[in-house]
């Protein structure tokens, strides 16, 4: 039985959701979730924000819709998510079929303090996406969970939305590239490769 107040390490949920990743796209959160997966390895598929709170799921979003072959991961964290919690009904509404959305969710907002964000006062984010019509939602406590979020997202049959219960830690920053012009060159270039060059 799932220990209901379980919370998992960070970054071992972050290596696993990028383990054996292939082809997969993935839009990075600012502040710690941006960390993270630079810390599983920097690659020319990740996007990681430096900033726009808020826009991780939209992009992802986005990006999903203009490349529907292609599998799509958000990691971003509750903070973030708040502030862009009407993104998950244009998501549901969309159902794109290659996207999935993994919340990191400390209760905290890191970048400013670690104070507690709405999800400490029982806030359910992924009531919230259920609710918005995002069938595949659940909230993830053990590896297990994290294992079959993995495999939901590289199988692409449906939009999904994990809330991740992870431990409020500090951890020592690993910072991917900061020019975002190298950045969006470097992701357009994996994605569309030679046709980034002339459009």
């Amino acid at each position: 039985m799932t220990n209901p107040n379980a919370l998992l390490h960070r970054r071992d949920v972050v290596n696993e959701l990028l383990r054996d990743r292939g082809d997969i796209l993935v839009i990075a959160g600012l502040g710690a979730p941006n960390w993270d997966v630079s810390a599983a390895g920097d690659h020319a598929n990740n996007f990681p924000l430096w900033g726009a709170m808020g826009a991780a799921t939209m992009m992802g979003l986005g990006l999903a819709l203009a490349q529907p072959k292609r599998k799509v991961l958000v990691i971003t964290g509750d903070g973030e998510m708040l502030m862009s919690i009407g993104a998950l009904a244009t998501v549901a509404v969309e159902k794109p079929a290659n996207l999935t959305i993994a919340v990191l969710d400390n209760e905290r907002f890191g970048e400013t303090g670690m104070q507690k964000t709405h999800t400490a006062s029982g806030v359910d984010l992924a009531g919230i996406a259920l609710a918005a019509g995002i069938r595949t939602s659940r909230t993830v406590r053990t590896m297990e969970q994290v294992r079959e979020i993995r495999d939901l997202a590289h199988q692409g049959k449906g939009t999904v939305f994990a809330l991740v219960k992870i431990n409020p830690e500090a951890l020592v920053f690993t910072l991917p590239p900061a020019d975002g012009v190298i950045l969006t060159t470097r992701f357009r270039q994996s994605v569309l490769g030679d046709e980034a060059l002339y459009n």
